[in-house]
C-alpha cells in the first residue's frame, strides 16, 4: 500500500486550447474525452482542501534545434504560433477567439491556484515547481492531462526522483497513440508509482485517505 498522504496535489498537465480544442494545431482529440474525469478529480481535491495545480507548455526558441527530429516543433513558430501565450485563435468546438496557451474553459483554474508555465516536457525541469510544492506542503502527486507519454510521463517520473509518491490516473490522461499510452502506464505501474482510475482516487477521499494498491 502507498503510505497515507496528508496533502496530495492534483497536477493537470497541459490541458490547453492548442492541445485539446477541435482543430487545434497540436490537437490530441482523446484529451476531450478525459475532461469529465479530470473535472471530477478537481472537484474532489478542492472539496477536500487539497491543491490543484495546472501546467502549461509554452513555446520557446530553445526547442527549435529539435525541429528536424520532431516535426511539430515547427508549429511553435509563426505563422502557426502554437502554444504562444497571447496568440488568439479560433477552434472548431468553441466560440470566438481564444488564447492558444490558455487552459481550456472547462477546467479553468480558480483564483489563487498554481499555474506553472514550462518550456520543456517535465514540470520540474528549469522551473520552480519543487519550491512551489514545498510551499504548499505537498507530500504526493496525482497526474492527469496530456500527452501521456510526453509531458505527463516526464513530469511524473521526475516527481518520483524528487521523492514524491506519485499516481497516474489512467482514464484522465490522453495520447494520439494508444500503444504508447498503454506502454507508459504499464511501465510506470511496474517501476515508478501507481496507476489508478479517477473513481478509485475519489473513493480514497471518502475513506479519509489517499492510498493505492
Amino acid at each position: 500500500m502507498l503510505t497515507e498522504l496528508t496533502n496530495p496535489a492534483l497536477v493537470v498537465v497541459d490541458m490547453q486550447n492548442d492541445f485539446v480544442r477541435k482543430g487545434a494545431p497540436m490537437e490530441v482529440s482523446a484529451a476531450r474525452g478525459t475532461i469529465p474525469a479530470i473535472h471530477k478529480l478537481m472537484d474532489a481535491f478542492r472539496a477536500n482542501g487539497k491543491p490543484v495545480i495546472f501546467t502549461r507548455y509554452v513555446a520557446d526558441p530553445l526547442y527549435r534545434p529539435l525541429a528536424r527530429k520532431l516535426g511539430w516543433i515547427g508549429l511553435l513558430d509563426a505563422p502557426t504560433c502554437a502554444c504562444v501565450p497571447g496568440f488568439m485563435r479560433s477552434y472548431g468546438d468553441a466560440e470566438g477567439m481564444l488564447d492558444a496557451a490558455q487552459v481550456i474553459d472547462e477546467l479553468l483554474p480558480l483564483p489563487g491556484e498554481t499555474v506553472l508555465d514550462k518550456i520543456y516536457f517535465s514540470a520540474f525541469h528549469a522551473t520552480d515547481f519543487e519550491e512551489r510544492l514545498k510551499a504548499l506542503k505537498v507530500d504526493g502527486l496525482v497526474f492527469v492531462g496530456t500527452v501521456t507519454e510526453m509531458c505527463v510521463e516526464d513530469s511524473a517520473r521526475h516527481a518520483v526522483h524528487f521523492g514524491y509518491p506519485t499516481i497516474l490516473v489512467e482514464d484522465a490522461v490522453s495520447s494520439n497513440y494508444v500503444p504508447s499510452q498503454r506502454a507508459t502506464l504499464d511501465a510506470f505501474a511496474r517501476n515508478y508509482g501507481w496507476v489508478m482510475t479517477a473513481d478509485e482516487v475519489v473513493e480514497t477521499f471518502r475513506l479519509g485517505q489517499l492510498a493505492a494498491i
